[in-house]
């Protein structure tokens, strides 16, 4: 598997650029804003969602200033999304720092987050970029659909795979989907932009079962399960599994925990053993693998690049990585 130095390797020049544009759009007048913004950038993640955009821009044609736009306006969102997220679910740590709600409360938190969707109108307009706002615009939807729509199964407790996939599907697949299809379409390759579309979004879903692997660790190596999703009464992949295959009883006794005892760190890991011992966690890794699989034989017909090479190394990346 690539490292991430070697993932970064063909675009190193454009992620350098973009994080002076990124910079200067989060630049504001107001000293407050400008103090929290510039806090928000010195705590950036691994950014994989500009090295997505770059990534496919260059397996498909030449980086164009509209490539820039695409990297910086889903950049501007995700950034707006997780400090509203952090709001939602009442989270005081991002990525091991204080988030900003915790800081500065929810409503300046709030403020910041609408700043941030603003700047995606104005940089959508100021350059004509309609196109992009078009598809940043349907994945602000779709997250906040996926959003609601797992709100509303979890009160009953009834989510089924069909609907955990439509959940993922919206909530985190639909923004890589946005980055992979607005690469496409910022380097004039219309034709490409619904295979791309399909390909982040196949990404996307892998990315976050993952995730949901992590709460309970990976096959051969539990690791320190957590159990946060059950403590937060989130059905993920691997519990709706367990539930749709295992014994009446020992249904019961999941939903039991799962509702009212989500708070008991002895219930919660009676929980985890169920599920693992169950085949949740191999039957979820199964699934990841089949998604990753799915997504790089939409690659096949593209020419060999380093570019390509980067893109596989990151898709590995994210079923590999390690947190």
């Amino acid at each position: 598997m690539l490292t991430v130095e070697e993932m970064l390797e063909p675009i190193s020049f454009e992620m350098k650029e973009f994080e002076q544009r990124f910079r200067a759009n989060m630049d504001s007048e107001l000293p407050l804003l400008d103090k929290i913004t510039h806090y928000i950038i010195r705590r950036k993640g691994k950014q994989m969602r500009p090295m997505f955009v770059f990534l496919v821009a260059k397996i498909l044609g030449k980086v164009s200033d509209q490539t820039y736009d695409a990297a910086t306006l889903i950049e501007l969102l995700h950034t707006a999304s997780l400090v509203h997220d952090d709001v939602v679910d009442d989270a005081n740590e991002r990525r091991g720092f204080f988030s900003v709600n915790a800081l500065w409360k929810n409503k300046i938190a709030v403020l910041v987050g609408d700043f941030m969707l603003s700047k995606v109108l104005l940089l959508s307009i100021e350059k004509d970029n309609l196109d992009l706002l078009g598809i940043i615009a349907r994945s602000v939807r779709e997250m906040s659909e996926g959003e609601l729509l797992q709100i509303e199964k979890a009160r009953k407790l009834d989510i089924t795979e069909e609907v955990y996939f439509e959940v993922i599907r919206q909530k985190t697949a639909s923004l890589i989907s946005a980055c992979c299809e607005g690469a496409a379409v910022s380097v004039g390759c219309t034709e490409q932009a619904a295979n791309m579309r399909k390909f982040g979004e196949l990404v996307g879903i892998a990315f976050q079962i993952k995730d949901d692997i992590f709460d309970y660790g990976s096959p051969g190596n539990i690791g320190k399960p957590t159990g946060l999703d059950i403590r937060e009464q989130k059905l993920t992949l691997p519990l709706i599994h367990v539930l749709n295959t295992v014994n009446r009883q020992d249904r019961r006794e999941l939903i039991h925990i799962v509702k009212n005892k989500f708070d008991d760190s002895r219930s919660i890991d009676r929980a985890i053993r169920m599920v693992i011992d169950n085949g949740g966690i191999t039957y979820a890794h199964e699934k990841m693998l089949a998604f990753k699989k799915e997504a790089l034989d939409l690659l096949k017909d593209i020419p060999d690049s380093n570019a390509k090479r980067a893109l596989i190394g990151l898709v590995e990346f994210t079923t590999n990585r390690e947190k």
